[in-house]
C-alpha cells in the first residue's frame, strides 16, 4: 500500500483549506497548511504575473517544509483598467483596506466607462521542495456592475456580473459560484488530472531515507 502524500496548502485561509479537502476527500492525500507547521519566513508577493506569484508561494512553502505544496494566486482584471487591478487586487485600495473599500474603489474608477468587460483569473502552481512545477489556470469572464448586488462570496463579487446566471457572483449559491468560478474551474481541471499529479509528486519527491532501525 503506497502511503498517504502530505499536500500543504501555503495560505493561512480556513475557508480556501477546507474546500480544497473537501474537493480531494477521495484521494490518498493528507492536505494541511501552513498555520499546521508554526511559524515560517514571510513571503513578499513581488511577481509581476499570478503565474509568477503561484510559483513563488508554492516553491517557497515546498522548500521551507519539505513537502509538496499548492498555492494559487487570483484576482480580477478590467480590460479598460489595462487589466487592474490585477495581482494588485488584493491591495488595490491600500494594505489594510475592506473588500468594500476595494469595490467601491474599482466602481469610481470605472464611472463613466462603457466598456464593462473583466475576468477573474486564477492561476494554481503545485511545487515540490527541489523546484519544478505543475500549473492549472482557468479565467471566468464578466462585467463590472454600475452598482453593487448580492451579499455572499467576498472580495470583488459583489461587483462582477456573470451574463449566462444573470447575477454578480455575490448572489450565487456556493455551488453555483464553484460550477463556474476562475478558481473552481481550476481546481476541477486539477481534480480531473489528480491521479496524474500524486504520481508525478511521488517521482519528483526527495526518497526519505529509513533513519531509524
Amino acid at each position: 500500500m503506497q502511503h498517504q502524500i502530505i499536500l500543504v496548502i501555503a495560505t493561512r485561509n480556513k475557508g480556501k483549506t477546507k474546500e480544497i479537502k473537501d474537493l480531494f476527500k477521495d484521494f490518498p492525500i493528507d492536505i494541511k497548511n501552513i498555520d499546521d507547521f508554526g511559524p515560517i519566513p514571510h513571503l513578499e508577493e513581488d511577481g509581476d504575473t499570478f503565474d509568477e506569484n503561484a510559483y513563488k508561494k508554492a516553491s517557497f512553502a515546498a522548500r521551507i517544509l519539505g513537502l509538496p505544496a499548492l498555492a494559487d494566486d487570483s484576482g480580477l482584471t478590467v480590460e479598460a483598467l489595462k487589466g487592474a487591478p490585477g495581482i494588485h487586487s488584493a491591495r488595490y485600495a491600500g494594505e489594510n483596506a475592506t473588500d468594500e473599500q476595494r469595490y467601491l474603489k474599482l466602481l469610481s474608477e470605472m464611472e463613466g466607462v462603457s466598456n464593462r468587460k473583466a475576468a477573474f483569473e486564477c492561476v494554481i502552481s503545485i511545487a515540490v521542495p527541489t523546484g519544478p512545477a505543475l500549473t492549472y489556470e482557468a479565467r471566468c469572464e464578466g462585467l463590472i456592475t454600475e452598482v453593487p448586488a448580492g451579499s455572499s462570496g467576498f472580495g470583488y463579487d459583489p461587483v462582477f456580473y456573470y451574463p449566462p446566471y444573470k447575477k454578480t457572483f455575490a448572489e450565487l449559491t456556493r455551488q453555483e459560484k464553484n460550477r463556474v468560478s476562475h478558481r473552481g474551474k481550476a481546481l476541477a481541471e486539477l481534480k480531473d488530472e489528480f491521479d496524474k499529479v500524486l504520481i508525478w509528486i511521488r517521482q519528483n519527491m526527495p526518497v526519505q531515507e529509513k533513519r531509524h532501525g
